[in-house]
């Protein structure tokens, strides 16, 4: 590049513009060692990306009755014996190389109270931390490119100034006369409360460093407790009468919309000693308090910012360039997070209680941010995040917008005691590395020509050589004769040495001619050269604007790209949801169909069932009913036939009266006379006991009454009176009907009870039968009277001229 006229500028970059070009946020985890080699631990380390989580003794069990474990996957997990060393090398020296090559970066470490937050960030004597490795591996990058105290210069609205060599060494020799024991310097002696935690053996270095650049150092050191921001570095003058409390500071946004602490100080240093020293300082003021939990309790959030600022050297590579414009300005903030904690295990009281219900809602925020920053990016939505709602959400904002790299190290302790905590870390955790921040832009590239610091240095190189080419040139020249003059008359010494002089000195003008001609034409090709390139300069960048509108027009359509693949994704993360709950509806109505299914079939079966019960009921009850009607219809048969029988009897004894001669006066004979002479008269059928065969007997018994009887008539017949011989008859037989006669009967059977059918054969004849021990009174009387008023009248038809 030839033309240096003017120094370019430097393009001004939108805000997101790479937004499509995006890296989740690095979730590391650490296991600290327990504190005794007999506690109960909760936690193991599978590999080195996974640990597991075991519900100790005395939790709650899950539904199955087992121990519930859970495996939590992180981008690496340090176990008990990793150095800080090796924590450093991975986590935060990749920070450290983006903040000098001018990108911002965020690193915080999260957990509970007595996981190992501090000594991770601060260290301890013999082992520092995070924070003194990234010091001392930011001045072992650029200790030999650092300006001069006070070139550069921070204001109020979070940028630098820059300042030329005589206003900086006037300001260093007016700081320098007013005596400050407080401020830190270089030459003084290390303070060996801290000196082993700096005192770090490994030589740690950035690979890539602009050596075209200066670079400065400024340090600020805040903490936020109970929301309210205090600078840590303030110093207040100290007055014992009535000593005055910090002030809080104010957030503020600059303008690039980043957030800053307004008023904040911040020191310009120049070792890593001299840092550490300031950052000791304000560590002392930090809010501590002993807990139940931790005897040296952190009570705040702490944020250790260091702020690299880089300016170019001019062309000539001597003096720092003195446009704002081209200072870059790159942070790194180191976060030492309060931890979460809950009260009834702290047993907080007081201010301590307030301090953490602070906390844990600054914490709660934290993970609020993280929640909806996660729904946005995977869904697609435009949801407000609450960076507001925290002071410590708010001033970190920048960064999960697109500001800068954001690490975060998970400290956990494996104890029993903390293991629902240490849960709830890991459940945070899970959400937050599933956020993705954009990459952070780099750095533009400056215009001027590289290699500007040693150009000076190169220049003075060559000076021998130029000498020696004199010497040659010199050398070629003719040599020159002899100068001594030995007489005083001697006219030819001097002709010659004019003559060799006037040779040398024409040689002399045909080579300046010859250099000179040739200087033109040298001059004349670089010309050429120089519009040679400038013409490939603007063909190179128009092709270059081409390009890049062609990668802007790319960058547009991957972002709508991204777009619609969100949006299908949230609509297909929408499906499966619905197809999710079709399907476990389907299921449900599967199993209420089944459910329907087997109550019809247990109720078919029951139907079944009692419908086989009813027909053996049915088939019993019409089998008993059967044997019932046909035991009743032979009881009515066998009546019937009795009551036939007594008629005959009684029409046969009609008949042998009627037929007996008139002039003979019967004697009133004896009951068993009369039987004697009646069953010698006539033989009447007897009623036939209840048999297989009585529906013939019976139909038999019909034949004979159908039959006319033929007896024969007396002569003396005539002159009996009917009447006197139905009164003879009916004392004769005595009535079946009176009470009496029954309960006679029923008498007689119980005395004589081997006499059982005799009696009810002998009962029958009478009109009656016993069954079961029950009697049964004939109820048929009035069909007996009915038929007996018949007879009488066939009677009085056959015998029309008796006289009654």
């Amino acid at each position: 590049m030839t033309r240096r006229t003017k120094t370019p500028r430097k393009p001004i970059v939108k805000k997101g513009s790479q937004t499509s070009l995006k890296d989740p946020v690095g979730v590391y985890c650490r296991v600290r060692p327990l504190s005794f080699p007999d506690q109960e631990c909760c936690i193991e380390v599978i590999n080195n990306t996974t640990v597991q989580l075991h519900t100790p003794e005395g939790y709650r069990f899950n539904r199955n009755g087992d121990y519930k474990e859970t495996q939590y996957s992180f981008k690496q997990v340090f176990g008990t014996h990793t150095t800080q060393k090796e924590l450093f090398d991975v986590v935060a020296n990749p920070l450290v190389d983006d903040l000098i090559r001018g990108k911002n970066g965020l690193l915080f470490t999260y957990g509970v109270t007595g996981s190992g937050k501090t000594h991770t960030m601060t260290g301890s004597p013999g082992e520092g931390g995070l924070l003194p490795r990234c010091l001392d591996m930011i001045f072992n990058s650029i200790g030999s490119f650092q300006a001069k105290r006070y070139v550069f210069k921070s204001n109020d609205r979070n940028s630098m100034d820059i300042q030329c060599e005589v206003d900086a060494l006037l300001e260093r020799q007016k700081r320098e006369a007013i005596p400050n024991p407080k401020t830190p310097s270089s030459k003084r002696q290390i303070d060996p409360e801290f000196a082993d935690m700096i005192n770090v053996q490994e030589f740690c270095k950035a690979e890539e460093v602009d050596e075209d650049s200066v670079y400065g150092v400024f340090v600020s050191y805040i903490e936020i407790y109970n929301n309210y921001i205090y600078d840590l570095l303030e110093e207040v003058p100290f007055d014992p009468i009535k000593p005055k409390p910090p002030q809080s500071k104010l957030l503020r946004e600059d303008k690039n919309h980043n957030m800053y602490v307004a008023g904040c100080t911040e020191v310009e240093v120049k070792s890593t000693e001299e840092a550490f020293e300031i950052f000791w300082r304000g560590q002392k003021k930090r809010r501590i308090a002993n807990t139940h939990l931790n005897r040296e309790s952190s009570r705040s959030h702490s944020v250790f910012n260091i702020k690299l600022v880089q300016a170019p050297l001019d062309a000539d590579g001597d003096n720092v360039l003195q446009e704002k414009e081209q200072i870059t300005v790159s942070q790194l903030s180191l976060v030492d997070l309060a931890g979460s904690e809950r009260t009834n295990r702290t047993k907080a009281e007081g201010n301590r209680l307030r301090e953490a219900g602070n906390i844990n809602q600054s914490l709660m925020t934290l993970r609020t941010c993280m929640e909806v920053l996660r729904e946005n990016q995977m869904y697609g939505t435009n949801k407000m995040v609450p960076y507001r709602d925290s002071k410590l959400t708010h001033l970190f904002k920048n960064y999960f917008d697109g500001e800068g790299k954001v690490r975060m190290i998970v400290c956990v302790n494996p104890k029993a005691e903390d293991y629902e905590e240490s849960l709830q870390v890991m459940r945070f955790a899970e959400v937050t590395q599933e956020v993705e921040v954009a990459r952070p832009i780099d750095k533009a590239i400056c215009g001027l020509t590289p290699g500007r610091r040693y150009r000076n240095h190169t220049r003075a190189g060559p000076v021998g050589d130029e000498l020696l080419v004199t010497e040659v040139v010199l050398q070629s020249f003719p040599p020159l004769p002899s100068c001594e003059i030995l007489d005083i008359n001697d006219e030819q010494t001097l002709p010659r040495l004019i003559e060799a002089l006037e040779k040398r000195h024409q040689l002399r003008q045909m080579m300046i001619d010859e250099f000179n001609k040739q200087s033109l034409t040298f001059k004349a090709m670089l010309q050429e050269f120089d519009r040679s390139v400038l013409n490939k300069e603007n063909s190179i960048q128009g092709k270059l604007n081409e390009k890049e509108k062609v990668i802007s027009g790319q960058k547009l359509e991957i972002e709508r790209l991204e777009k619609k693949t969100k949006t299908l994704e949230y609509k297909i993360e929408i499906l499966e949801k619905t197809t999710t709950i079709y399907e476990e509806d389907k299921r449900n109505l599967q199993q209420e169909l089944e459910s329907q299914n087997q109550k019809l079939q247990q109720q078919f079966s029951d139907k079944r069932r009692l419908e086989a019960r009813l027909q053996g009921m049915v088939t019993e009850t019409t089998m008993k009913w059967e044997k019932e009607c046909e035991r009743r219809v032979a009881a009515k048969q066998l009546e019937m036939q009795n009551k036939l029988w007594v008629k005959d009897e009684k029409l046969k004894q009609l008949k042998a009266i009627v037929t007996e001669p008139k002039a003979e006066k019967p004697e009133r004979p004896s009951r068993e006379r009369d039987r004697e002479k009646a069953t010698q008269r006539s033989v009447s059928p007897s009623p036939v006991p209840l048999s297989d065969n009585y529906i013939a007997q019976i139909s038999n018994g019909q034949q004979l009454m159908s039959q006319p009887q033929l007896h024969r008539r007396s002569n003396s017949c005539s002159s009996i009176s009917v009447a006197s011989c139905i009164s003879e008859w009916e004392q004769k037989i005595p009535p079946y009907n009176t009470p009496l006669n029954v309960t006679s009967i029923a008498r007689r059977r119980q005395q004589e009870p081997g006499q059982s059918k005799t009696c009810i054969v002998s009962d029958r004849r009478r009109g009656m039968y016993w069954t079961e021990g029950r009697e049964l009174v004939p109820t048929f009387r009035n069909e007996i009277e009915v038929e007996e008023d018949q007879c009488s009248r066939m009677f009085f038809l056959f015998y029309p001229s008796l006289p009654f």
